[in-house]
C-alpha cells in the first residue's frame, strides 16, 4: 500500500512559477546533506563546542539527526541525502510522510566530486559514474514493484561537468542520456547540477558564465518535456550570467549551489543577490552543515530567500540567535559580515 503523503512546498511552488515566470515571489530552498557521497568520513562536519579547537567530528547518526531536527522544522523545500540516509529516513522511518519537505537523493556521483583524503582524483577530467540505482531510490531494493517505488525518493539530484575535452564531454551526456531515459520511463524526477570544469584553465576565466549556460542550453535542446530536469542548480557566476539564462527561457528554473562554507555574509549575499537577477532556487550544503546552529541559519536563509530580510539584516540576525542561545560563534560579526567569495552586481 502506498504511504499517505502531504503536499509538497515545491510542488506548489513549481507550479506558481511556471503559471507566471515573470511575477517574483515563490523561492526554492535546499539543504544539500549529500556530502557523504563526496567525501566521505569528514562530509559530517563538526559539532561546534564553542572556541577554537573545541570541535569534535559529528557521527553518521547525528548528522542524520539534524537531517530530521530541519525537516521537522519545515522551513526548507528539499532536503537532498545520500541513498543510504534516504533508505533510512524516506523508508523506514518515514519522516517525509506528513511533511512539506520532500525528499531528494543524489543519483550519481562522478569522480570529480570523489574528494577524498590522499586522493587526485580531481585533478582528473570527471568521469561519469552512478552508484545508487534508480529503483533502489524508488524502494531500497534493485529489483521493485510499481507499489514498492512509491515508498522512497521520487526526485533526484543528477550531476554533470563539462572540462572543454570532446570525448570526456560526450561520455558525460551519454550518460546523462542514459539515466534521463530510465528516469522517464520509471516515473522518477531530477534536478540537474551542472559544475564548473573541475580542471584548472579549462575554459579562460572570462568565458566561464558564457561557457556553462551555452551548455545548459545546448544539451536541453534536444530533451522534451518529458525527460527535462525540473529545476537547475549551477554555481552562481554574477547578475549578467544568471540573467541571460533566465530571459532565454523563463520556464528554465535556475537554482544555485552553495558552494564552499565561507562567513555567512558570504551565503547571504550570494542568495539575496542571485534571487535578485533571476534565480528561483537555492541549494546550501556546507555553509549550513558548518553553522554553528544549523536551524537558526536556516531560519535566515529563509528569511532572505522570501525578501523578508536583506543579507546585512540576516547576518545580524543569525549573531544575535547565537547570542540568546549562548553558542559562541565562529567569527566575531564584523568578521561575519565581510564578503569573501561572491560575484556581486
Amino acid at each position: 500500500m502506498s504511504p499517505i503523503r502531504s503536499q509538497k512546498s515545491l510542488d506548489r511552488k513549481l507550479a506558481s512559477i511556471h503559471q507566471d515566470p515573470h511575477r517574483p515571489g515563490d523561492f526554492i530552498l535546499a539543504d544539500a546533506k549529500d556530502a557523504d557521497m563526496a567525501f566521505g568520513l569528514p562530509a559530517t562536519g563538526f559539532v561546534w563546542e564553542g572556541g577554537p579547537g573545541n570541535g569534535r567530528p559529528r557521527t553518521l547518526a547525528e548528522f542524520r539527526d539534524t537531517m530530521r531536527q530541519i525537516v521537522e522544522q519545515g522551513l526548507v523545500d528539499i532536503m537532498l541525502m545520500s541513498a543510504s540516509t534516504s533508505q533510512e529516513l524516506t523508508i523506514d522511518q518515514r519522516i517525509f510522510d506528513h511533511s512539506t519537505v520532500t525528499p531528494a537523493v543524489r543519483a550519481n556521483d562522478s569522480t570529480d566530486i570523489h574528494a577524498v583524503r590522499g586522493g587526485h582524483y580531481l585533478a582528473s577530467p570527471s568521469l561519469p559514474f552512478r552508484t545508487v540505482t534508480i529503483d533502489q531510490i524508488q524502494s531500497g531494493k534493485a529489483v521493485c514493484t510499481p507499489d514498492e517505488r512509491q515508498l522512497g525518493a521520487d526526485l533526484g539530484l543528477y550531476s554533470v561537468t563539462f572540462n572543454n575535452l570532446a570525448e570526456a564531454d560526450r561520455r558525460a551526456l551519454e550518460a546523462y542520456r542514459e539515466f534521463r531515459l530510465e528516469a522517464e520511463q520509471k516515473g522518477f524526477r531530477h534536478f540537474l547540477e551542472v559544475f564548473n570544469p573541475n580542471l584548472p584553465d579549462a575554459v579562460p576565466a572570462e568565458r566561464l558564465a558564457d561557457f556553462i549556460n551555452d551548455h545548459i542550453a545546448r544539451m536541453l535542446a534536444g530533451v522534451p518535456r518529458a525527460g527535462r530536469p525540473i529545476f537547475l542548480k549551477i554555481p552562481y557566476h554574477g547578475p549578467r550570467a544568471m540573467e541571460a539564462l533566465v530571459t532565454y527561457d523563463p520556464h528554465l528554473v535556475v537554482g544555485i549551489l552553495g558552494g564552499s562554507a565561507g562567513t555567512s555574509y558570504d551565503a547571504l549575499k550570494m542568495l539575496s543577490e542571485a534571487r535578485k537577477y533571476g534565480a528561483r532556487a537555492a541549494l546550501f550544503g556546507r555553509k549550513i552543515n558548518q553553522a554553528e546552529d544549523q536551524l537558526a541559519f536556516v531560519e535566515v536563509l529563509r528569511a532572505v530567500a522570501d525578501g523578508q530580510l536583506s543579507a546585512e539584516e540576516g547576518v545580524k540576525r543569525y549573531h544575535a540567535a547565537l547570542e540568546k542561545k549562548g553558542i559562541r560563534p565562529r567569527r566575531s560579526l564584523p568578521d561575519d559580515m565581510v564578503l569573501t567569495q561572491v560575484p556581486l552586481s
